[in-house]
């Protein structure tokens, strides 16, 4: 789909689509909206899932299943076209709960999302080659795991000024939670402010439909993150213990309101989802320096998105006040920009949001995973990945075969299936990507 393409158009391209509009989950309600979810109804609360033209594993549905069992969701569960098994829950999903949190359906990369900013270079400013910008990306960025050797540690220099400064925002908010929860003194969190996770983070430079380069990244709470999620998570199944209440997946055990141990994750949450805001602006800062230091003088655009797919916001839908966990999806309000990653090697947009009421405003969060990272490493070879990334300047070693294009669903099939909840404002395809 190209640039600006409207979501009747889009509709009107899907396969059958005149023949079928009528049919189930395709009906104009009140407001004009066009309805393109299916409807999964097993006994729980309904499960309307934006999946025509891509697949839904059998695991991922029953995961979602057991979600929609839970007493305290609200009206329903969207599901988005990127939806696949998560650990915790289902990743593509929304779950609109009513005095409750699952801290495991947040997870634990928690405030996890994307940042993109336009610049005024264009593709003839680049070098023919691109391998410098992205080792400088890298020497510029720490990237890789959570462990005690990441982040800054260790690097020349120590934590940079800029990182200090950012982290005086942030100082206060952690105290308050260590004296709730005094082990999370421990997490290395000052070190990993402004560094590149590991697995399906990233950092690109993309040229849009224009030839117009933008800065693209995707990164959350790292170590910190990881830390409170995991420490309210077990939270939960002890409360769950004590409750005597069978669930299918002790996965979705809950936090209810009232609870002190509620009050204190909502605090650390919502603090991490601040560490992950800021975590994304620290690394585009430093990003745009190397691209300053070795392209010409440019500006950025006023067009710049930082917007979270893993998190928690409090939100009024079908008139109540509801706590809302996307789990890998974005908000996509009513004019609302977001960004919708493609895998490495494909297309990304960047989308205004329908603001689809059915949906919780929300889209997907990416392409999803067609194939967990075992298969994928079983199934593909160094040579299938450098054939699938040819032209890019990325990393082309059995280290990243979890992360190759292949890997995941069609981002095509992915954006038709969502025509009804946001629209393309731009097309990006990647020139350089730097992975953890």
């Amino acid at each position: 789909m190209d640039r600006g393409i409207g979501r009747d158009q889009a509709l009107a391209d899907l396969p059958h689509y005149h023949q079928h509009n009528k049919g189930p989950g395709r009906a104009k309600n009140a407001s004009g909206h066009i309805h393109m979810y299916k409807v999964i109804q097993e006994g729980g609360a309904p499960i309307k899932a934006w999946i025509e033209g891509v697949p839904l594993e059998d695991a991922a549905r029953t995961q979602l299943i057991n979600a929609a069992s839970l007493p305290f969701i609200h009206d329903h569960i969207a599901v988005m076209p990127d939806v696949h098994f998560g650990r915790g829950a289902t990743v593509g999903s929304v779950l609109p709960t009513k005095g409750a949190i699952v801290p495991a359906a947040v997870g634990v990369d928690i405030g996890c999302g994307m940042m993109a900013v336009h610049t005024s270079l264009k593709a003839t400013d680049l070098p023919d080659s691109l391998a410098d910008i992205r080792s400088g990306i890298e020497r510029a960025v720490p990237v890789g795991g959570q462990g005690a050797g990441s982040g800054w540690k260790g690097k020349p220099g120590g934590i940079p000024n800029s990182i200090s400064a950012r982290w005086a925002k942030l100082d206060e908010g952690f105290k308050a939670i260590c004296e709730k929860t005094p082990h999370l003194a421990k997490e290395n969190s000052l070190i990993h402010l402004g560094s590149l996770g590991s697995g399906n983070h990233f950092i690109e430079l993309c040229l849009d439909e224009r030839g117009e380069v933008w800065v693209m990244l995707h990164s959350g709470s790292r170590g910190i993150g990881n830390a409170i999620g995991r420490t309210y998570i077990e939270k939960a199944r002890e409360l769950l213990t004590r409750r005597a209440v069978h669930i299918p997946d002790k996965d979705l055990a809950w936090l209810a309101e009232g609870e002190a141990a509620f009050d204190d994750y909502v605090e650390a949450m919502l603090w991490a989802q601040n560490f992950a805001m800021e975590n994304r602006k620290a690394m585009m800062e430093r990003v745009l320096r190397v691209l300053r230091e070795s392209l010409r003088s440019f500006t950025t655009g006023k067009l710049a998105v930082n917007c979270h797919h893993n998190y928690v916001s409090r939100e009024t839908h079908f008139g109540a006040l509801v706590w809302v966990t996307r789990k890998g999806a974005v908000k996509a309000g009513k004019g609302e920009l977001g960004i919708i990653p493609g895998s490495m090697g494909a297309k990304s947009f960047i989308v205004r949001g329908l603001g689809n009421p059915e949906s919780f405003e929300s889209c997907s969060h990416g392409a999803g995973r067609a194939l967990s990272r075992t298969a994928a490493k079983s199934r593909f070879t160094v040579e299938d990945h450098v054939k699938a990334t040819e032209g890019i300047e990325c990393r082309k070693d059995a280290g990243v075969i979890d992360e190759t294009p292949m890997a995941y669903k069609d981002i095509d099939a992915v954006m038709a299936a969502q025509a009804d909840l946001v629209e393309i404002v731009h097309t990006l395809r990647q020139v350089v990507c730097v992975k953890g």
